[in-house]
């Protein structure tokens, strides 16, 4: 079940997990994921839309070296539980309160940091959107 984001007009029509290499090893392996140690210990797996990317990267992955961005269509969570909830700033950030497949992610692409240590997005997720 797919709650939509309250007092907006419309969800992305995709969201974006960060994983490092060995989460995307595992999630490839098993087919699925519960998310990080920390999605774990708050009982969701989060995400965050293309405009709430920059700032999860920078807050949450400063300096974790190698990782790897995925694509998930909101349609293919539409039989689990993704809601929208009020995290950093009071902006509505997608959660997953299920587990994350492997088949639900479109696209993936790797993230590596620039010389100032900040992550360049992939030219190829504007065709992606």
């Amino acid at each position: 079940m797919t709650a939509p984001m309250p007092n907006a007009t419309a969800p992305p029509a995709k969201i974006y997990k960060i994983l490092t290499p060995d989460q995307w090893t595992e999630l490839s392996r098993d087919g699925q994921t519960q998310g990080s140690p920390l999605d774990q210990a708050d009982g969701f797996i989060h995400f965050s839309t293309r405009a709430q990317l920059r700032g999860t990267l920078d807050k949450h992955f400063a300096g974790a070296g190698p990782l790897l961005l995925a694509a998930i269509p909101i349609g293919a969570l539409a039989h689990l539980d993704l809601r929208w909830d009020a995290a950093r700033g009071g902006d509505l950030f997608p959660h997953l309160y299920d587990a994350l497949r492997r088949d639900a992610i479109s696209s993936h692409w790797p993230l590596h940091e620039d010389a100032q240590g900040r992550y360049a997005l992939p030219g190829e997720m504007e065709s992606d959107t």
